[in-house]
């Protein structure tokens, strides 16, 4: 298979769809990105990258980051962190609070947004700095020192971030964090305010399609703990749009409102997208369909 010729013709198919949805303006630094940019990158388990379209363009990775920071959880801690988040899809909004309270403070699953303070809560009792562990994991796993948060997206996340706050607040109220409100909240918005590219969110996720296999050589999970961060990601990566992006790609993935999305080949490769107009669930209208056309044309898929 030319992987790069797919690609580039993926670019081009997409293109209907890209500028369709809406920018994420509810944090205003994300709204004022222009909606008319796609990039797609695989790395291959071996190590082999492929880029098109605007591959190469950084955006703030938002969601994605919170399989590294659950990666880094149950690397370190085990299954620990289940009695306190479960692992069920919401088929709520990522930041409703209905379920929450309806289910004594204890978060749906760990990609929703109350399920990621959880998790941020525990790496910040681990690590003493969250953000900082899931930023190392990321230039650990891509080789790329520079990647950083956009202390200006962080900013402006935590300025407008009063429903995240409000889940925070409530997550403390029924005893499932063990920090400073306060401090989660920061850890939070500085690695959902990661800075990266399609190519470094592709080497970055590579693990997750190589058995836990980091790029040095060592296990970041074990084969055990990736099958099951793979699982979740196919039942909960993409909100309320759970089923749906399983009907149509047939890969476990996780969003972001930034406009990424991160997916996983098992045994074969990892791929990332961008574009950042967004459908009602917060997922990459381009996005999906780029990763719908890309399981349809290769026949990757775990069903």
């Amino acid at each position: 298979m030319d992987i790069q010729n797919l690609l580039e013709d993926i670019v081009g198919a997409v293109q209907p769809h890209v500028g369709q949805g809406k920018v994420a303006d509810y944090i205003p630094q994300l709204g004022a990105v222009d909606p008319h940019q796609f990039g797609i990158s695989l790395v291959t388990r071996e190590g082999e990258v492929f880029s098109a379209g605007d591959a190469h363009v950084e955006f703030s990775i938002q969601s994605i980051s919170k399989v590294f920071a659950l990666a880094l959880v149950l690397a370190a801690d085990g299954d620990h962190i289940w009695k306190r988040v479960f692992r069920e899809p919401s088929g709520n909004p990522f930041n409703s609070l209905v379920q929450l309270e309806s289910e004594e403070g204890i978060p749906r699953n760990p990609f929703i947004n109350a399920g990621a303070i959880v998790v941020t809560d525990r790496l910040l009792s681990l690590t003493g700095d969250a953000a900082k562990a899931v930023r190392e994991l990321m230039r650990q796993e891509t080789s790329k020192e520079s990647i950083d948060t956009d202390h200006v997206v962080a900013s402006s996340e935590l300025g407008k971030g009063h429903r995240n706050a409000s889940l925070a607040h409530f997550l403390a109220s029924c005893g499932n964090l063990e920090n400073p409100v306060d401090d989660v909240l920061d850890s939070y918005a500085k690695q959902c305010a990661l800075a990266m590219n399609c190519e470094d969110l592709a080497l970055a996720t590579r693990f997750l399609a190589s058995n836990g296999l980091g790029s040095d050589g060592t296990l970041v999970l074990s084969p055990a703990q990736t099958k099951r961060i793979n699982a979740v990601m196919l039942t909960c990566g993409t909100y309320d749009a759970a089923g749906e992006f399983a009907y149509r790609v047939g890969l476990p993935g996780k969003s972001g409102v930034g406009g990424g999305i991160v997916a996983v080949v098992p045994n074969k490769c990892s791929i990332s997208v961008w574009s950042p107009g967004l459908g009602r669930s917060g997922n990459s209208v381009a996005g999906v369909a780029a990763l719908d056309e890309f399981t349809t044309r290769t026949g990757w898929s775990v069903f």
